[in-house]
C-alpha cells in the first residue's frame, strides 16, 4: 500500500521514565498511534565538547496532519534545552496496519 499519510517522527530523551512518560502523553493526545521506545548510545557535539550518552529513542508513528502538532507538542514537554525532533515519510505500509494508524490518530 503506497501511504503518503503516514510519518514517523523521532526524538530521544535521558531516561526511561522520560521515555515512558512522553510516549504515554502523546498516546494519549492521539498525536501517534504507536511509539516505540529504544534504548540507544549518542555521540555528539554540545557546546564545542564531544559528548557520549546512554539515551531513549522514541519512534512515533502518525499521520502527516498530525505532524506539527505531534512536533509542537513534544517541544513543550521536552526536558532538552535543544530536543532532536526530526520527521521521516513512510513510503509503504500494509493496508491494515496503514488504517490502523489513520483510525488511532484520528483528531
Amino acid at each position: 500500500m503506497r501511504s503518503s499519510n503516514l510519518i514517523v517522527v523521532q526524538t530521544t530523551v535521558a531516561s526511561a521514565k522520560a521515555a515512558r512518560s512522553l510516549a504515554k502523553a502523546i498516546v494519549q493526545a492521539r498525536l501517534a498511534a504507536c511509539i516505540q521506545v529504544s534504548r540507544i548510545h549518542s555521540t555528539y557535539r554540545w557546546r564545542n565538547r564531544i559528548e557520549h550518552a546512554a539515551e531513549w529513542l522514541l519512534t512515533a508513528k502518525t499521520r502527516r496532519a498530525s505532524a506539527k502538532a505531534l512536533m509542537a507538542f513534544i517541544r513543550r514537554h521536552h526536558p532538552y534545552e535543544v530536543p532532536e525532533i526530526v520527521a521521516f515519510n513512510i513510503a509503504h505500509t500494509s493496508r491494515a496496519y496503514g488504517a490502523w494508524v489513520l483510525a488511532e490518530t484520528k483528531p
